[in-house]
């Protein structure tokens, strides 16, 4: 993985940040980008070109009034040359608007590829991998290296590709009035090159080092007011106080060091500035006084190279922006080429009757942290299944592998080929809910789903009698900002979403977890009831959901340690009659 130097501080010690593209690969996956939209670019930059050949006729026309007035002619002889400068603006202000409109459209459209890559690969990296990065990188990227990727396609590059026509135009108008013009002018290339040069290599560095820290800080602002109960009653605020003013004062220090940076490109660029323009007025004074060109043509050269000095501030100056751009770019390039890394389990049926194949499943999360060794596990079609086990024997892992969410290390995975898509839907205990309609929340799971199907999927799992009380029933707005839904109700909406996508394996993991004791059984009949005519695999957060199963499978230490039902694991001598004794208690066992 490629990660800029001189960022120890990261959000989290042992985090692995997501990879960070090189050069050469964003660039790469710019030209990508940019390949399908080549004829709306060509026109824009063509249209560009011909608005600054226009306003390349105002320092002519100016020169040619000087040499008026020098002449001594009379008033009506500016009549043509003020004429002209009218025309000359008006032609080249609409051009320059359509050209540069082209441009920003194209911008537009890149960044917005862009997004839906960054977006769609990001949905699909293994639930792991993500949790080994830590949130506040993901999340730096899809919005702090976003905006800043955005900004400069709708500023930076619309002004890069004016000023650089702007640029080589002009030099080439310069040459045509007398090529010692041109000559006089580049005495301040060397100087501008040299400052290029300076502030490139020392902004790729900063601007990439900057990114990585903000996302460090971002991170740790995360944790901290995420797990801000905890933290307190540990009291441990001094502890993430400090954490966090550390991460800030990172970022604030490569911050100033960015503006630093700036200043001195600043003071290299106004010597390069005086240099060419005094080198600029002394040939124009020899060449006037040897009769070699007028005064209008030396005025004239005189403008060219002064209006030089916007497009080449604002090109060297937009490294500024390029740089810290390009930065987050290659963040964002760094995540959309993790294609390959996405979780793709084979659908195929090894035998008739099942529905998953488990075959010697490992997972790891790093050197020394094996979670799962070597599982087997056949699941029957229609078949139940509740996984159990004590905390961090590896259940909640198992069933994300075989949801297809995370990617084991060793094994493979085989789910039998349905006839809806997805053919394996997870419901874990964290449920989403997202803003919008209720209607439109549960259509996330099927587009094309009428109200009935919806108020059917309700019915299923238990939930149209609150959703009909909500105040528009379906059309009720919920998530943040709307009418929020406590957490079994969240949890019921997640179930009939699973009814909607109807697939034909679902996996639950401790989906019925976020339910108090009153709410328990209710949340329970639901998951029932969505779990009708399927495959399930289902993380047994209370041992009476291992009571409904088919079977049940125990795991310690990510080892399959025992396999059957209720009552033949309750009367063994086993793990599980262990954790059903001490679970049950002084509870009566569930009527069956």
């Amino acid at each position: 993985m490629t990660t800029p130097s001189g960022i120890s501080d990261r959000a989290d010690d042992s985090a692995e940040l997501l990879p960070i593209a090189t050069g050469a690969r964003t660039r790469a996956a710019l030209r990508t980008l940019i390949r399908p939209d080549r004829g709306r670019a060509i026109l824009g930059l063509g249209v560009l070109v011909g608005a600054t050949a226009v306003g390349l006729l105002v320092q002519p026309l100016l020169g040619r009034i000087v040499d008026i007035v020098a002449d001594g002619r009379s008033a009506d002889a500016l009549t043509p040359p003020v004429v002209l400068l009218l025309v000359v603006a008006v032609v080249q202000g609409l051009t320059t608007t359509f050209g540069l409109t082209r441009i920003a459209r194209l911008g537009e459209t890149v960044l917005a590829r862009l997004r839906e890559q960054f977006i769609e690969r990001a949905l699909h990296l293994p639930a792991d991998r993500l949790e080994r990065a830590g949130a506040g990188d993901l999340t730096a990227r899809v919005t702090g290296d976003v905006a800043r990727v955005a900004e400069a396609v709708r500023s930076a590059l619309p002004e890069m590709a004016r000023s650089v026509l702007a640029i080589v135009l002009t030099l080439g108008a310069m040459a045509l009035l007398d090529v010692r013009f041109l000559l006089a002018a580049l005495l301040a290339v060397p100087v501008q090159a040299l400052t290029a040069r300076w502030y490139v290599r020392r902004a790729v560095t900063v601007y990439a080092d900057q990114r990585v820290a903000y996302g460090a800080q971002q991170q740790q602002l995360l944790e901290t007011i995420g797990g801000a109960v905890t933290v307190r009653s540990h009291r441990l605020e001094e502890q993430h106080t400090g954490k966090s003013a550390a991460r800030s004062r990172k970022a604030v220090e490569l911050t100033m060091r960015s503006v630093h940076l700036v200043l001195g490109f600043y003071a290299r660029l106004h010597i390069a500035e005086y240099i060419g323009l005094a080198a600029v007025l002394v040939t124009g004074f020899f060449l006037v006084r040897d009769g070699s060109v007028s005064i209008g043509t030396a005025t004239a050269a005189a403008l060219y190279f002064h209006s030089l000095f916007g497009p080449v501030n604002a090109a060297l100056v937009l490294l500024d922006e390029a740089q810290s751009a390009a930065a987050g770019l290659a963040r964002l390039v760094g995540v959309t080429d993790l294609e390959e890394s996405a979780v793709r389990l084979p659908h195929q049926r090894p035998e008739r009757t099942a529905a998953v194949t488990v075959d010697a499943v490992s997972h790891a999360y790093g050197p020394g942290r094996t979670v799962l060794h070597d599982v087997s596990l056949t699941l029957r079609a229609g078949e139940h299944v509740a996984l159990v086990g004590t905390s961090g024997a590896g259940k909640s892992t198992l069933a994300r592998i075989v949801a297809g969410v995370q990617q084991p290390t060793g094994g493979t995975v085989f789910v039998a080929e349905g006839k809806t898509a997805p053919s394996v839907v997870l419901v874990t205990q964290e449920v989403h809910v997202f803003t919008g309609t209720l209607a439109e929340d549960l259509r996330l799971a099927r587009p094309d789903a009428t109200d009935a199907d919806l108020r059917t999927a309700l019915t299923t799992v238990h939930a149209l009698e609150w959703a009909d009380a909500l105040p528009d029933g379906l059309a009720t707005v919920v998530g943040e900002g709307g009418h929020r839904l406590d957490p079994a109700r969240a949890q019921q909406l997640a179930l009939a979403r699973l009814v909607l996508a109807d697939p034909p394996v679902a996996v639950l993991d401790e989906a019925t977890a976020e339910a108090g004791s009153a709410g328990a059984r209710t949340l329970e009949r639901s998951a029932e009831a969505a779990l009708a005519g399927r495959t399930a695999l289902v993380v047994a957060h209370r041992l009476t959901q291992a009571v409904a199963a088919d079977r049940i499978v125990v795991l310690e230490a990510g080892r399959v340690v025992e396999s059957g039902t209720h009552d033949e694991l309750r009367t063994a001598d086993g793990p599980y009659a262990t954790l059903w004794h001490a679970w049950s208690g002084s509870r009566a066992a569930p009527h069956l």
